[in-house]
């Protein structure tokens, strides 16, 4: 989900969240607990071999992510409770990337209030 000038395609990444919209903010906060990689300390066991000097944050939040079961959940928790104010490695992605998405995530949000499905607030 990358555009042509290799950024992030965020209404499409907001599209692919949707789907857990309707899940309680409590219950993705205990599945990204209970599952999520980083949580029990398991990080990729190799340092990829860069090509450059010091990898993008993308790619650094990429790699530490990678193989993880429960990334868009992550996400999703990420730009429920942090909302623009993220900071760290949040579902695979950098902060940068993260409050730009928050941006397009909660217009998508908003537009679709009234369309009587539940979920988590959205900060």
């Amino acid at each position: 989900m990358v555009n042509h000038d290799h950024t992030p395609n965020y209404k499409a990444m907001a599209r692919r969240l949707d789907r857990w919209r309707p899940v309680p903010t409590e219950v993705l906060r205990d599945v990204v607990v209970r599952r999520g990689l980083c949580l029990w300390g398991l990080w990729p066991e190799e340092e990829p071999d860069w090509d450059d000097c010091a990898p993008s944050d993308r790619r650094l939040a990429a790699h530490l992510c990678a193989g993880c079961p429960v990334i868009d959940q992550c996400l999703e928790l990420d730009l429920r409770t942090a909302g623009a104010c993220t900071t760290g490695v949040w579902g695979a992605t950098c902060e940068d990337d993260r409050r730009a998405l928050h941006r397009v995530w909660r217009r998508r949000r908003h537009r679709h209030q009234g369309t009587g499905q539940q979920g988590g607030a959205t900060p």
